[in-house]
């Protein structure tokens, strides 16, 4: 049976949420834990500190609506925003053709977090912003390394539509901790050492938000 009403994430203000909300019935161990997390700041002291807040982008369009999401639901105006891109490392061997093509990608990908950052200055100018880029061979553990590095607060990542091949093949592998079925978001909700969530933007005339996090899956925030 699910239950109606409005859902706050643990330790972060979700700003002008619609109260409709639909969440598939956690266990009430759960319920009791994400109540505690909200009054575990340590009252104004909390408050005024601000936080660090990593948000994954790139040129894809989930990688910005992630980005809205969390700059009108989830950041505060003493926070500081990650932006962080990561580069793949080349498995070819170094040749003055692979290193033009190299720094042509790592400025394109420079380039888009630039523009992520201006975004983030026109829809909060109060909030410190920082771009992080990163190599790793491994998408998802080289995220959940950075964020872990960094110290921050909340991971927030895109997270595309899958397909129902996608879903069968997750299903035939088993899941689990299949990181690399199960895609490199799943890998850093499932393995953050802070809290970590997947934004999904919803179709269809009832639109919102889908969101997944460590405990919930495709909860939706009707925004």
């Amino acid at each position: 049976m699910g239950r109606t009403g409005p859902v706050r994430l643990p330790g972060f203000c979700l700003n002008r949420v619609a109260t409709r909300v639909r969440v598939r019935s956690p266990p009430t161990a759960e319920v009791k834990s994400i109540s505690a997390a909200k009054g575990s700041g340590g009252g104004e002291g909390a408050a005024t500190e601000g936080r660090k807040v990593m948000i994954v982008v790139d040129s894809s369009p989930e990688a910005k609506c992630a980005l809205l999401w969390a700059l009108s639901h989830a950041i505060q105006g003493r926070d500081t925003v990650v932006l962080l891109s990561v580069i793949r490392t080349s498995s070819s061997s170094s040749s003055q053709h692979g290193d033009e093509s190299l720094r042509e990608m790592n400025s394109r990908v420079y380039e888009v977090a630039c523009n992520m950052k201006n975004l983030c200055h026109t829809k909060k100018p109060e909030v410190q912003v920082e771009v992080s880029m990163v190599e790793g061979k491994e998408r998802g553990p080289t995220i959940v390394e950075e964020a872990r590095r960094q110290g921050v607060s909340l991971l927030v990542l895109g997270q595309r539509k899958r397909s129902v091949t996608w879903r069968l093949m997750v299903a035939w592998i088993g899941g689990g901790g299949q990181a690399t079925a199960a895609g490199a978001v799943d890998y850093c909700i499932q393995n953050s050492s802070c809290m970590a969530l997947a934004v999904r933007k919803k179709s269809g005339r009832s639109g919102g938000y889908l969101i997944t996090t460590k405990r919930h899956k495709d909860f939706w925030l009707l925004a």
